[in-house]
């Protein structure tokens, strides 16, 4: 998945898989993000993480002052997409 893709109706997370360049690795974290200047009040897109690459993705975009939350996986509905 790549790391500017969303997830529309999550309901199986297993096939879940890093949005980090080059990591296959299960997503168990979902970072939920918007550019103020490009997305909606309240659209939020996805990127997933490992535990291992969580806070690297969550540093990048804070820095951008694009993190809004970062929610389990297992907490992703519909409206995260």
């Amino acid at each position: 998945m790549s790391p500017d893709a969303t997830v529309p109706h999550v309901r199986d997370v297993a096939g879940l898989v890093c949005s980090a360049k080059g990591c296959g690795a299960v997503a168990v974290h979902a970072l939920l993000w918007s550019n103020p200047r490009l997305h909606t009040e309240g659209r939020r897109k996805v990127w997933l993480a490992c535990e291992d690459h969580r806070e690297h993705l969550s540093q990048f975009l804070s820095a951008r002052s694009f993190l809004r939350a970062v929610v389990g996986v297992d907490e992703l509905d519909e409206s995260h997409g």
